[in-house]
């Protein structure tokens, strides 16, 4: 199945007009009308990208535990337990960013990044990647966030996970995603 999957690329559609429809602080909402290969027209909105892209960071501590934060989602008015993430700054590499993102939510810079896979989320409202690393041989050293209050650092076990699966505050996608990642990583 996956060679008739290579073998056919849909045509993508064309874009007759782009116009943005509301802007806050943080987003822009974006229309398009679409014209598709079959002739249909249809209007899409979605969330306009700034273009940066994003980090999320595992941090590994040793072969037994990583380190996850503890921060408020505006989202679900909750704390939720994750990875150490954000933006990309203008002029920045994804690596540069993910080591800065560390050394501002948990204190610690790493000596070494591996890339796991960039991600999309919701790709059909956002034009967003997110850039997924494992951070090794970590190091003390502290930078200035841009976070309202400071984070909660949590260390757990990898052998633990079911216990971290079933809390009701580790339910974001992109983290599960990522934890499942560096784990078969891990473990090859």
């Amino acid at each position: 199945m996956s060679e008739q999957i290579k073998q056919k690329k849909p045509q993508l559609p064309v874009i007759h007009s782009s116009e943005l429809v509301a802007k806050s602080r943080l987003f822009k909402i974006e229309q398009l009308e679409l014209e598709f290969s079959n002739g249909e027209q249809r209007t899409y909105e979605r969330m306009k990208s700034s273009g940066r892209g994003a980090v999320m960071i595992i941090p590994i501590v040793n072969e037994q535990e990583f380190l996850l934060v503890s921060e408020y989602c505006a989202g679900t008015h909750s704390y939720e337990l994750g990875f150490p993430k954000g933006l990309i700054d203008p002029g920045e590499s994804p690596e540069h960013a993910a080591n800065r993102e560390l050394k501002e939510e948990i204190g610690f810079g790493a000596k070494r990044l591996v890339q796991l896979k960039s991600l999309s989320s919701t790709p059909s409202y956002f034009n967003s990647i997110m850039h997924i690393y494992m951070a090794f041989d970590l190091y003390p050293e502290s930078l200035e966030g841009d976070e309202p209050e400071p984070l909660t650092v949590v260390n757990w076990q990898w052998d633990n996970l079911d216990e971290l699966m079933s809390r009701e505050d580790f339910t974001e996608a992109r983290s599960v995603s990522a934890l499942y990642m560096a784990k078969e990583k891990l473990t090859l």
